[in-house]
């Protein structure tokens, strides 16, 4: 017994039962809990998917990931940002069990990028298209939950009513205006207002806002529900109600594997797989940001938990799933303290589902879109574009980008676009600044210093050529690398080649500290380990 409790000890488990732990993680868990059932629900409406997927994906978040992952903090469940991809990925592919098929690939794709250490792979993305694309998520995810939040059966986006209307916009909008239900106009508005407001009152922002955002909505309902305004049945929510071991069983999706081979599934994987990963990594950095203990989660880990996960969530019919920054945020805020919180959440939403179904059912569509719609407006506030705009043009323009070209075209295309205009960028400023110049007149002699850069790559090559052609004759010329890590060959090139024919203009080059051959210098796992020491 005395060795089995040294082996549980050892492997650091023992923390996870640690009474002062369970005290601040069984509660928290409860919080997590409450703010992620109508979110799941939310998401996976948004997404055109069963809502028993939200659920599902929410449970294998909580305990299949958390169980894996190295953060202490992170809840994992089914994103916002996922939504877009997802909604359009099951209309393409043309069946729910092929997207499922393209979700566990996914994963098996993101367990991959773990063990071949990709984890740092979110710091090669510029915050501005990180940002861009968060942005066109929540103007999209707006515009998708509106006609819920407003118990329109269409979608004002909905190509058929386009159609139907050969594009007459005060056509569509009247035909809009008649299909709006005040009852979830109401539960909206509402909603949308404790969401806002709820927070903001010390004395009862203990208790979540979506949880009161749900309690209302179901209240509101029933004060409705005897009027001429009452909800219909199809603008609730509708997950199933089950009496046995089978039927439960039988809710569960499996994918279509004979769609392996088709390369729209791989496509949608690879696209998935992507967003997912950087979004999670993302999430991580956040909430290590506003961990209490300051404790560094790692990303490699983080990426194989994952990636496991969405495996699992394909297998069994559930949606994509990524570190949800609201979830894990809620957790912190809560006094979570380890793993055991998220866990635990995990097990209320599948408890839920088996035992309070009904009460779930009660909950109208309009409360999950209030809660969307708020998501929205916090991805895409007024005040995110003005502090693009203030960190300068060379943020801002591949901002701008990217929201307009993932709304124009997809997430991926969109934030390639971005990607490329952000490269241009760092090219432009890069190509501007490959040295500092010094002009000393002694006489009629003229003395020109050129000192270049820390880094001067072949990127900067064209700048110095063009000033070295221009150096007028009889000038003396210092090339000083003594600031230089690195020079470029072409660089080097050029700079040799310029002494060798400056004597033909009278022109004297001194060089100053310029080896003849630079190497990149490499951060070998010895080096990692002599740091480590430190």
């Amino acid at each position: 017994m005395q060795n089995e409790s040294s082996v549980f000890s050892k492997a650091g488990l023992k923390k996870y039962i640690l009474k002062k732990n369970l005290k601040r993680d069984l509660p928290a868990s409860i919080v997590v809990f409450l703010v992620a059932l109508p979110l799941c629900l939310g998401i996976a409406l948004a997404s055109n998917a069963p809502l028993f997927a939200g659920i599902v994906t929410g449970v294998i978040g909580g305990i299949v990931v958390a169980s894996i992952s190295g953060s202490q903090l992170s809840v994992s469940g089914p994103a916002a940002g996922l939504t877009v991809i997802v909604l359009g990925a099951i209309a393409h592919l043309g069946s729910y069990q092929t997207f499922l098929l393209a979700v566990m690939l996914a994963g098996f794709m993101q367990v991959i990028l773990g063990f071949i250490k990709a984890g740092t792979i979110g710091n090669y993305f510029p915050s501005s298209v990180i940002e861009g694309m968060l942005a066109a998520i929540g103007l999209i995810l707006i515009l998708k939950q509106l006609p819920h939040a407003l118990g329109v059966d269409i979608g004002f986006l909905d190509e058929s009513v386009f159609e139907e209307n050969s594009g007459d916009v005060m056509a569509i909008v009247t035909q809009a205006l008649k299909q709006f239900n005040l009852a979830a106009i109401v539960i909206s508005v509402f909603a949308i207002a404790t969401l806002l407001f709820w927070p903001r009152i010390k004395a009862i922002s203990v208790v979540p806002a979506p949880l009161v955002v749900v309690a209302l909505g179901i209240g509101l309902s029933f004060v409705f529900k005897n009027s001429d305004y009452a909800l219909r049945a199809d603008q609730l929510v509708k997950i199933p109600e089950v009496g046995s071991f089978t039927e439960f069983s039988g809710l569960f999706k499996m994918p279509d594997f004979a769609a392996i081979t088709r390369g729209d599934v791989w496509k949608v994987a690879v696209t998935i797989a992507i967003v997912a990963s950087l979004e999670t990594l993302l999430s991580i950095e956040a909430i290590d940001k506003i961990d209490p203990i300051k404790r560094t989660s790692p990303t490699n880990r983080e990426l194989v938990a994952q990636g496991i996960g969405n495996m699992t969530s394909g297998l069994l019919g559930g949606l994509p799933m990524t570190s949800v920054i609201v979830r894990s945020s809620a957790n912190v805020n809560a006094g979570g303290r380890t793993k055991m919180s998220a866990i635990f959440h995990g097990s209320w939403l599948l408890l839920s589902f088996l035992f309070i179904p009904g009460l779930i059912n009660m909950i109208p569509l309009a409360c999950l879109a209030a809660i969307l719609l708020v998501t929205g407006y916090k991805l895409t506030r007024i005040s995110l574009f003005k502090h693009m705009y203030h960190k300068g043009w060379d943020q801002f323009v591949p901002f701008v980008v990217t929201v307009v070209a993932v709304l124009l075209t997809d997430l991926l295309k969109g934030v390639a676009i971005g990607m490329l205009l952000s490269v241009f960028y760092l090219l432009r400023t890069n190509m501007r600044n490959p040295f500092f110049y010094k002009i000393q007149e002694d006489g009629n002699q003229k003395n020109l210093r050129i000192k270049l850069a820390e880094e001067v790559s072949f990127l900067n090559k064209a700048a110095i050529q063009v000033v070295l052609n221009n150096i007028p004759k009889e000038t003396n010329v210092i090339i000083d690398g003594s600031n230089s890590r690195y020079i470029d060959p072409d660089v080097l090139e050029t700079i040799f080649n310029f002494r060798h024919y400056a004597y033909t203009k009278g022109i004297v080059v001194t060089l100053e500290d310029i080896k003849e051959h630079y190497r990149v210098p490499k951060l070998t796992d010895k080096i990692i380990k002599d740091i480590n020491k430190i």
